[in-house]
């Protein structure tokens, strides 16, 4: 399965990572508590960077000695990722805070961060959160779908190791190629803006299996702990539109729009929920806005695909999903539905070779089991 440093700052129709906006003040009619009930889960984000008893014996015993041997920042760097002491699995399935990513030797990207943080923190080393201005990557969940951002971490030199010659430099975490980090441009951002995308992961992870319940209660959190985030907002104007509360979305997009003027995330929510209103030209208003910034929104060419499949035209399917692929090669449904249509065209070469590209750039084990399976079925077959 991949291994990207990927921060999942998830948004169903919600929003990408942005760079945060300033701090203004929320108006206070923003949330409706009343609205919903019990999360149904614990919604605390003061554990995030906590080291469990495991995490401690880790870092104390397990790779003490390497610690002190290499120095703190390179012993530990090599303990999580060069050396696989931990053998870490992407799995962008769950968003994980330290000690869950460290139990379960798991995580999305961001939760990877976390957990690297968390170890850092123990060991007293500076850290420091960068956000890469890179374009959105997509992926969706039914009709949901999620904007997916980049974020590393640097770990500075511990004051009490400056008279020595180990530690004297800064150290960046990031899985991407060496030549693709020194090309990578970023911003600076908060540990609270960090802790606030791990709560709308959390957010849109709940909305995702129906549980409008704790996304609100997520969201709020989000936005609590970084009222400048703006895709915590635009989630609770989502989950606002899921739950049927529609003028509480409409004054949540409208917030976001205010300080975002062309967040197209935000355009396309608030046209729906205009929609939903009845207030038609102002949503057709907002589209045409929308089409002026945006002209072949997320999955545009995909949803065409998948239209010209259910009419047997797998010629342009093909030519369809080649596009989508050609400015989205990293999602892997794309690959896969590439090559079903040369599969249905009797290219089973290309089909093959698509299907293992689906695989590769699967997500999750569950992803990534279907589509191995799809693939030996294929190699079996012909």
């Amino acid at each position: 399965m991949r291994t990207l440093s990927l921060l999942f700052a998830l948004a169903g129709l919600l929003a990408g990572c942005a760079s945060p906006a300033p701090p203004t003040a929320l108006p206070v009619d923003l949330f409706v508590d009343s609205r919903f009930g019990p999360p149904g889960e614990p919604v605390d984000t003061r554990d995030v960077f906590t080291l469990s008893d495991a995490m401690r014996r880790y870092v104390d015993v397990d790779i003490g000695q390497q610690i002190r041997t290499e120095g703190v920042q390179s012993g530990l760097v090599e303990a999580l990722y060069h050396r696989a002491q931990l053998k870490l699995e992407y799995d962008a399935a769950k968003t994980r805070n330290a000690a869950e990513a460290f139990d379960a030797r798991a995580g999305n990207c961001l939760s990877l961060v976390i957990m690297t943080a968390a170890f850092a923190k123990e060991l007293n080393l500076p850290v420091t959160y960068q956000s890469a201005l890179l374009e959105e990557t997509w992926s969706r969940d039914g009709s949901l779908l999620f904007a997916s951002g980049h974020v590393n971490i640097t770990l500075g030199p511990r004051l009490v190791d400056a008279g020595t010659m180990r530690g004297l430099g800064s150290l960046t975490i990031d899985v991407l190629p060496p030549e693709d980090i020194r090309r990578l441009r970023t911003l600076e951002i908060s540990e609270a803006t960090v802790v606030a995308m791990y709560a709308n992961n959390r957010a849109a992870e709940a909305m995702a299996r129906g549980h409008l319940d704790a996304a609100y209660a997520w969201s709020h959190e989000a936005i609590r702990v970084d009222p400048g985030f703006l895709p915590a907002l635009n989630t609770l104007g989502v989950v606002y539109l899921q739950h049927g509360d529609f003028p509480e979305a409409a004054r949540v997009f409208e917030v976001v729009l205010a300080r975002d003027d062309n967040n197209t995330r935000a355009l396309s929510n608030l046209a729906a929920t205009y929609t939903r209103q009845g207030r038609t030209a102002e949503a057709a208003a907002l589209r045409v806005r929308l089409a002026a910034v945006e002209p072949y929104p997320p999955f545009h060419f995909f949803n065409l695909g998948m239209a010209a499949m259910e009419r047997h035209d797998f010629r342009a399917a093909r030519d369809l999903f080649s596009r989508e692929v050609d400015r989205a090669g990293y999602y892997h449904e794309f690959h896969f539905w590439l090559g079903v249509a040369d599969w249905r065209l009797g290219d089973v070469e290309a089909a093959r070779k698509h299907l293992a590209l689906a695989m590769d750039n699967s997500t999750t084990r569950h992803q990534h089991d279907i589509y191995a399976a799809k693939l030996e079925w294929l190699r079996s077959t012909h």
